[in-house]
């Protein structure tokens, strides 16, 4: 089964953002597996996912999985607005050689639990044999999954692994370590006290860019870590955090586009320079640019 620490990849985009930059992933995944990283967590939040169509996805996927292989262990985000194209991506998924399928409830509208546990259970069952995991991210489904649906896919959905769960603070973070199933970290600020209550490991939006810093607290766990990963996480969030995480990743050294796609933009020129002084002394950066 999964553990350990898993990177949200960013998705390397071009032309604007409109299009997937497969060129890019590849030293882009050889810069996440060299940070220490146990595997990945494509095409979430941080991957911008839900904003790719389900070609882009597949594609993305496809150079993901490629340049994984052998290195590192992969989750592929499959959630999306339709149970259709949901179950499309996971079955996807098994034939690219993923490791696993994790996928968010619906966003925009809110289905009752039995709408719920039929859209998940088709998605699990389109991967099977495939481990499942649950995305618990109120914030951005716009709800919460009952802990009821979770209860009921135990029975109905036998791949149903664990869960990725987003939510903050810990009380609303807490009641989803279910007993019997995986649980891993999504806020950086919840790992350690996450891992002390049994969580498997992490999945880290922060780590697409720092994945070195972020493998390193969950391996061990100390508040002086824990410190200095949120720290980085409030500065990546002073600004826009898909395109404050590429232009790290540039700086960095990797060779990776400053796009993203719309409705989310780019950093302006006082953004880039404002991220720069604040990362000053904290990471190497390069003026790297493309």
């Amino acid at each position: 089964m999964l553990s350990g620490t898993l990177g949200a990849a960013a998705t390397p985009l071009t032309a604007g953002g409109d299009d997937v930059d497969e060129a890019a992933i590849a030293p882009y995944v050889e810069f996440l597996a060299d940070g220490g990283l146990d595997g990945l967590f494509v095409l979430g939040t941080t991957g911008e996912g839900i904003l790719l169509s389900t070609d882009e996805r597949r594609r993305a996927a496809e150079a993901f999985a490629a340049a994984a292989a052998g290195r590192l262990r992969l989750v592929v985000h499959c959630g999306a607005q339709t149970t259709r194209e949901t179950a499309t991506l996971a079955r996807h998924a098994i034939e690219i050689g993923a490791d696993a399928v994790a996928v968010i409830p619906p966003p925009y509208f809110a289905p009752d639990e039995d709408a719920l546990v039929a859209h998940f259970v088709a998605a699990a069952r389109a991967c099977d044999p495939l481990p499942f995991y649950l995305y618990e991210f109120a914030a951005r489904a716009g709800y919460a999954v009952p802990l009821g649906v979770v209860e009921r896919l135990r029975d109905a959905a036998p791949n149903l692994a664990g869960l990725k769960v987003s939510d903050a603070p810990w009380e609303r973070f807490q009641p989803y370590l279910v007993e019997g199933l995986d649980v891993f970290v999504g806020p950086e600020a919840l790992i350690v006290r996450g891992l002390a209550a049994g969580a498997v490991g992490a999945v880290s939006g922060l780590a697409a860019a720092f994945p070195a810093e972020v493998a390193e607290l969950v391996r061990g766990p100390t508040g002086e870590r824990q410190s200095d990963v949120e720290a980085l996480r409030r500065t990546l969030e002073r600004f826009p955090f898909h395109a404050a995480a590429k232009s790290v990743l540039r700086r960095r050294g990797v060779p990776i586009a400053p796009d993203v796609r719309a409705p989310l933009r780019r950093l302006t020129a006082t953004e880039e320079v404002e991220l720069e002084r604040a990362l000053e002394g904290r990471v190497v950066l390069h003026n790297t640019t493309r």
